[in-house]
């Protein structure tokens, strides 16, 4: 029997990724996503949420926005407000998904909470290589555009750049090929999973005292 996964979605290539590997996974029934927000916006990658509402109307799935106080509150609140959202949503969950990579104790962490409330915690990306994940990521066509940058990992000139074999290439060797690091995160504007895509118009790079952000207007376009 089939266990109902909700996956932790953040807009970027790691969450996409996740998703695919369980859509083929027949284990697995992917019924939802969840994202947390703080002002209108998911943190780090900075993306809308009109347009996290475009990606789950694409992918025919619905999504669970959670708001929270701030980008970094107490666990206790973090975690809390993330499982009250997602009993109280109408998804049947018998597991929830995460697309982290590293064996950094974040596999703790996450079951620290998750396995309490009931359900699975399924990380299907966890420890592999990540040059080979960042191969994948492309070569399943999952397009994917660099929205914000680390200054003190990465310079803001890979804001606004297309996720490519060439991008990751020319990555500095102190930066993880999938930006495990914090070094950037991206948003997918369309992959195999898609009933279309997702057109941006680049306006202009907010540079922070950090963290450098692709700004951009997005609309829908269905297939063709």
């Amino acid at each position: 029997m089939q266990k109902n996964v909700i996956i932790s979605w953040s807009s970027g290539k790691d969450s996409t990724l996740t998703l695919e590997r369980l859509i083929d996974n027949e284990q697995y029934n992917v019924v939802g996503l969840y994202t947390t927000y703080v002002k209108d916006e998911v943190p780090f990658q900075a993306t809308p949420l009109y347009v996290l509402d475009i990606q789950a109307e694409l992918l025919g799935l619905p999504l669970i926005k959670i708001e929270m106080p701030e980008a970094f509150p107490s666990n206790e609140i973090y975690q809390s407000t993330i499982i009250n959202a997602l009993k109280q949503s109408d998804l049947n969950i018998d597991a929830v998904a995460f697309g982290d990579m590293f064996c950094n104790g974040i596999e703790a962490y996450r079951r620290s909470y998750i396995e309490p409330a009931g359900w699975e915690c399924v990380f299907p990306l966890l420890a592999e290589n990540s040059a080979e994940l960042a191969q994948e990521i492309l070569e399943r066509g999952i397009q994917t555009l660099v929205v914000t940058t680390d200054g003190t990992q990465l310079s803001s000139d890979y804001c606004g750049k297309w996720y490519t074999r060439e991008l990751v290439e020319s990555l500095p060797s102190s930066v993880d090929p999938c930006g495990e690091d914090g070094e950037f995160h991206t948003l997918v504007t369309h992959t195999r999973s898609y009933s279309g895509s997702i057109e941006l118009e680049l306006t202009h790079i907010e540079q922070g005292p950090r963290f450098s952000h692709q700004r951009y207007t997005a609309k829908r376009l269905p297939n063709t």
